[in-house]
């Protein structure tokens, strides 16, 4: 999917179609190769993107280990957010699981287009009204599922996760141990 077709499904406002091409404009490509760090805690996040291709984690780590916090995949928008708009050093690392593809934007042409476009001001307002529902669901998935059930949902919601991202990431993601994550995988077989 195209950054403008992905745009013009979340705005889901033909009126506003006419705003899309500035937006479009103002996105640059990046490429990163695999394993290569997106935001590393400590920095300012340079860019809030959309992915066209691959796969970024959003990690911290905690006594030398990696805790996957978020899983973000091609046609989806993504930044170390509160790095980003305010320009903090981030809490958080972002690194690539494969090669990327991106289409990124400066703080500056953000803040312009936030400021002045129409339609990226209601995609940006769907967009975080949309992060909101998903982390809700999550948070009270983690509280109300078993691990079990918990991987039963990925594998009927997200199937191409478990094709695409390795075994520990995923199983830090959906909070289960690598041991018990290989057992619920032979289970569910």
């Amino acid at each position: 999917m195209s950054l403008k077709i992905y745009l013009k499904e979340i705005i889901n406002d033909e009126s506003l179609d006419i705003h899309i091409n500035e937006i479009v404009d103002a996105f640059e490509e990046k490429t990163l190769s695999k394993n290569e760090l997106f935001v590393k805690e400590g920095a300012i996040c340079d860019y809030f993107c959309f992915i066209e291709s691959g796969i970024l984690q959003h990690y911290i780590t905690i006594d030398g280990e990696e805790k996957t916090t978020y899983l973000a995949l091609k046609n989806t928008c993504t930044s170390a957010l509160k790095s980003f708009l305010h320009q903090k050093p981030s809490r958080k690392n972002i690194k690539t699981l494969s090669e990327v593809k991106l289409q990124v934007l400066s703080i500056q042409q953000f803040n312009q287009l936030l400021k002045n476009n129409k339609a990226f001001f209601l995609f940006y307002y769907k967009l975080i009204e949309n992060q909101i529902f998903l982390i809700d669901d999550y948070r009270i998935n983690l509280l109300t599922l078993s691990p079990e059930d918990r991987y039963q949902k990925l594998l009927a919601n997200d199937p191409e996760l478990l094709k695409n991202i390795p075994l520990h990431y995923l199983a830090s993601f959906l909070g289960i141990s690598k041991r018990h994550m290989s057992r619920i995988r032979k289970k569910v077989k």
